[in-house]
């Protein structure tokens, strides 16, 4: 019966316990009779070696499988995160003839030259003499991320949670402290 400790080399015997004829210091009566082993009892126990060395093996495959996953999951959120620095990025640089604040909505067009600019006014506001083609609308947040329109009811939800959270959190520490 063949056991394998390691994958590429396997093991061709069975490693046993050396026998001690005074264990603890008691002499035995018959040291040849109590530690009498049975090829059969060899067999077995490489058969539960090999086993063990599977299951060893499938659980260290389960664990690796997770990581790998988990390694995954990071770099697609790496990649956003790459992605959304670029486009705020992107959005800083384009022109405007006004200083942007945090806090407030800003939308962006593009002249037929190809020149993207920031306004104040919205196209509803500018009504059907828009000149420029709408790209889309933009907050400024405070950490000067850019939020576009179809997340910014997203953004301020989140953000009205993490306030309670904190709110929550400084409620716990004082009335803990005191």
């Amino acid at each position: 019966m063949e056991v394998s400790n390691k994958q590429d080399k396997p093991q061709t015997t069975v490693n046993l316990v050396e026998m001690d004829t005074s264990p603890g210091g008691f002499q035995l009566v018959n040291p040849h009779r109590t530690n009498k082993v049975d090829s059969m009892d060899l067999v077995e126990m490489a058969r539960e070696i090999q086993k063990a060395d599977q299951f060893v093996h499938a659980n260290v495959s389960n664990k690796l499988q997770v990581i790998a996953e988990q390694v995954r999951f990071l770099q697609e959120q790496a990649r956003r995160v790459l992605e959304e620095a670029k486009e705020n990025a992107d959005l800083h640089h384009v022109p405007c003839n006004f200083v942007k604040k945090p806090g407030n909505i800003y939308h962006l067009y593009r002249r037929p030259s190809g020149q993207k600019y920031f306004s104040m006014l919205s196209p509803h506001e500018w009504g059907d003499s828009c000149p420029h083609e709408y790209l889309g609308t933009y907050r400024l947040e405070h950490d000067h991320s850019w939020t576009p329109e179809e997340k910014m009811k997203a953004r301020s939800d989140d953000q009205q949670m993490i306030n309670k959270i904190l709110t929550c959190s400084n409620t716990l520490s004082i009335t803990m402290g005191k």
